[in-house]
């Protein structure tokens, strides 16, 4: 990792650093099984420390054991952990597969924060193993820090995993070389219903090779085969690294359950002994409760996974849950539809939150994309749009709704951003070239995959009036890492101006499209 001076990690000193501390990545040497209860020796946290959900205040630490542990925290203003202050964490065990969380309150808003994950043998705290080291910044309170973050989604999908010829997933250290605040993930974290096989022949006779685990061998149907689709990325190098540095904002979406699911629906999947996916999605929620740091599923909080993250004045996160309240796929025709994906509960909250926030700025974190018609089958469609240019109907009556309510309650700086359809893209939505015109102008940025398979655009939808100004997509569906970019899209605020600067970025770091956006307008 690398390290600034004195009081801690500078952006320069970050980006100086990391060209020197770059290394290829070699075959894993983790284990990939869950640990044994009861194990020689002290504690070990081979997989490294996330922090997430991180406010001007707060920050929640993760960690995973190789045995029962008792989780300690240590903060401090330097990486010499000078005056350090201690936070005593949960014991955890097998019934989280070995994962902890420890909750960091009061810390000292804008200021880079250090701080190292201690484990310890419950039955004798003075055998404690290696600490496990991070950084991460708190949000400012005042609005004149520049703000970054990156976003995208996909991560070991279609069968295409973590390749040690060619160093993984590079994607990360890319992002991590330019240092944002913080990373949102959009969804489909996992490919629960992808296994990762241990070589691929690619259509110009190269071999896709794979790192694999029995997990990943299979669709992930139990409790166990999730929570080991969740350890398979962390294998990573880079994933680890970033995560050291980076905190993260991470919602999911379909293929953390299985593609294209909604609740109540039974599969027609030969490769499942369990097809009802509220049992499936259950597991999977269990599991990535226990995998990602994330405030609003912990049992106090509601269990759930829809929440407004406050990153100080600049900037709040609103993070969608398109999965769990959605109503079943279908042709999309309905005249009254008050379901949708959204369901109306996390509707009225949308509504309720965007109208209380102060933010200059307001993301609309969206695991799909509105106006981009994504088909399920011949007649179904997956997304909002349904490829009927007119009047809103099915889901778009539930969009339509939520437009409304930001131009009359004059909600000023929302702007959407989404991943799902494996490739990037720019969208623009205006009323006057809508059929659902009482709404005010706003932009829909895509980006991604991580690492997963690139697939074909898709048909925009004109009810909410879609323009394309900037698209890159294969030519052919599921091309591999290796014959079709990855993606990540990057957002910068101005602490000064307000201005908002979104690029589209292709894995290596090459900006494909830019577009700077004015704070203080209800539209754009």
């Amino acid at each position: 990792m690398a390290q600034g001076s004195g009081g801690g990690f500078g952006r320069r000193s970050l980006l100086q650093g990391a060209a020197a501390g770059s290394v290829a990545l070699a075959l894993p040497t983790l284990s990939c099984a869950a640990p044994a209860q009861a194990r020689s020796g002290r504690p070990s946290a081979d997989w490294g420390v996330q922090v997430g959900d991180v406010t001007t205040s707060s920050g929640l630490v993760w960690v995973r054991s190789d045995r029962p542990a008792r989780m300690v925290v240590q903060t401090a203003a330097t990486e010499s952990f000078r005056r350090a202050r201690s936070w005593r964490g949960p014991v955890i065990g097998p019934d989280t597969d070995f994962t902890g969380l420890t909750s960091l309150h009061g810390l000292p808003s804008g200021e880079q924060i250090h701080y190292r994950v201690l484990l310890a043998d419950p039955d004798d705290p003075r055998r404690t193993g290696e600490p496990v080291s991070g950084t991460f910044r708190t949000a400012p309170t005042g609005r004149r820090a520049d703000l970054r973050f990156h976003w995208s989604g996909d991560l070991a999908g279609q069968g295409w995993g973590i390749n040690p010829d060619r160093g993984g997933y590079r994607i990360y250290e890319d992002m991590r070389r330019r240092n944002p605040d913080f990373f949102l993930c959009s969804g489909d974290n996992i490919y629960a219903d992808s296994p990762i096989p241990e070589r691929v022949t690619l259509p110009d006779g190269r071999v896709w090779r794979n790192v694999t685990t029995e997990e990943k061998s299979k669709v992930a149907e139990t409790l166990a085969e999730f929570r080991g689709a969740f350890r398979y990325n962390l294998l990573d190098d880079h994933l680890r690294r970033f995560n050291a540095q980076v905190p993260t904002i991470t919602q999911w979406d379909d293929h953390e359950v299985h593609n294209n699911w909604y609740p109540g629906q039974l599969l027609d999947d030969d490769r499942y002994t369990e097809k009802d996916t509220d049992v499936l999605s259950a597991r999977s929620l269990r599991a990535f409760s226990e995998y990602f740091p994330i405030r609003t599923l912990r049992p106090d909080r509601g269990g759930r996974v829809y929440r407004v993250v406050r990153h100080g004045p600049l900037l709040d996160v609103f993070v969608l849950d398109m999965r769990r309240y959605r109503n079943a796929n279908s042709p999309g025709r309905q005249t009254d539809d008050p379901q949708g994906i959204l369901g109306a509960e996390q509707l009225r909250w949308l509504k309720r939150e965007l109208s209380r926030s102060q933010a200059v700025w307001k993301v609309i974190a969206s695991d799909m994309p509105l106006g981009l018609v994504v088909p399920d089958g011949k007649t179904d469609f997956e997304a909002v749009a349904q490829g009927d240019p007119g009047a809103p109907l099915g889901r778009e009556l539930q969009m339509a709704e939520l437009l409304r309510h930001i131009k009359h309650d004059r909600i000023t700086g929302t702007v959407w951003l989404t991943t799902d359809v494996h490739y990037t893209s720019a969208q623009h939505y205006a009323p006057e070239r809508a059929a659902f015109k009482d709404f005010e102008p706003f932009w829909e940025f895509v980006s991604g995959p991580l690492n997963a398979g690139g697939f074909q655009a898709l048909k925009l939808d004109g009810t909410f009036g879609p323009a394309q100004p900037f698209i890159k997509a294969p030519d052919r569906a599921n091309t591999s890492p290796a014959e079709s970019p990855q993606y990540f899209g990057e957002v910068d605020i101005d602490g000064g101006s307000g201005e908002l600067t979104v690029r589209l970025r292709q894995e290596g770091g090459q900006v494909l499209f830019s577009k700077v956006l004015q704070p203080g307008r209800v539209g754009q």
